[in-house]
């Protein structure tokens, strides 16, 4: 099959166009290269076609979605401190952007569009794990950005039938997370301070807990949705159901890297959620996923990368 990648130079979109490769098909790649690196991508594979252009132009997408089956809608302003800081263009890209996708792949008749939404649109309720079918309170324009994306997924396959399934992702991490960029997991950001000798900084207490989940794991559960006959026009959490505080999350970090525990502890950042769980019984029965790997085990590879 041909598939659309967008953001595809990325973290996680460059690890699903290797996987769709490694499973034989044809792969079209949309990114700006606004935080999208060439190195991420295969080189030589002529089954690769690289589209340099932005979600938010229209004529862009629609060019970079004609011939293709079916889109893995991974672009995205994926900070939420730059969301708040430009909220228009939080909108004009996160929002919009994925009209335009929707839009484009309705016009060229793709099956199928896979779009990465986020746990943000939880907010801060209190009730763990998130389900579904939780109220929702975002707390950024990032959250609710995703949020009415999810919505515009649902009201085109209600409309047109288009095949839409929304991932809500929790926190990901593994190779490729570029520790300088303001997107990145606070995995990188913490293997990178350590690695370099810098202090590692916290922002808060510490004792703010989160879902990690490998991008391995995240990217079968995409493929997975991109074929299954029960996920469409459905919003799905992709996380493992386990949480972990972000001062463990460091502790095992150095204790893998063999240095010591040594904190500075910053205010807390506008936006930021305090605790993060998810319930994954939608994935299991929806995606029939199930994640593979355990979270020592995550670290263990990215360090070996």
């Amino acid at each position: 099959m041909k598939y659309l990648v967008t953001g595809g130079a990325g973290f996680i979109g460059s690890h699903i166009v290797d996987r769709l490769l490694a499973d034989g098909h044809r792969v079209r790649i949309l990114d700006n290269f606004s935080t999208g690196k060439r190195e991420n991508l295969p080189t030589t594979e002529n089954r690769v076609e690289i589209i340099e252009g932005d979600i938010s132009h229209f004529d862009t997408v629609l060019k970079a979605m004609d011939g293709t089956d079916a889109v893995f809608h991974q672009a995205a302003i994926a900070s939420v401190p730059a969301t708040i800081r430009d909220p228009l263009a939080s909108a004009r890209v996160n929002y919009l952007g994925t009209v335009n996708i929707l839009e484009a792949a309705r016009q060229a008749a793709a099956r199928r569009v896979v779009f990465a939404s986020s746990a943000a649109v939880y907010g801060d309720l209190p009730e763990l794990p998130k389900q579904e079918d939780m109220p929702v309170k975002p707390l950024s324009p990032y959250a609710a950005d995703k949020l009415a994306s999810e919505e515009a997924c649902r009201i085109y396959h209600h409309l047109y039938g288009l095949e839409t399934v929304c991932l809500r992702y929790f926190n990901v991490f593994g190779p490729r997370q570029d520790p300088s960029s303001p997107y990145s997991g606070v995995i990188s950001i913490f293997s990178d301070s350590l690695a370099s000798g810098r202090q590692v900084l916290i922002y808060g207490d510490g004792e703010q807990t989160r879902d990690f989940v490998y991008v391995s794991d995240l990217v079968e559960a995409n493929i997975k949705a991109a074929t299954s006959k029960t996920a469409p026009g459905n919003a799905i959490n992709i996380a493992t159901g386990t949480t972990l505080s972000v001062n463990k999350l460091l502790k095992t970090i150095c204790k893998i890297r063999g240095q010591a525990f040594n904190p500075e502890y910053k205010p807390g950042r506008q936006g930021d959620i305090r605790h993060s769980c998810a319930d994954i019984r939608m994935a299991r029965e929806y995606l029939g996923w199930e994640p593979a790997t355990g979270f020592e085990e995550g670290l263990r590879k990215l360090f070996d990368h």
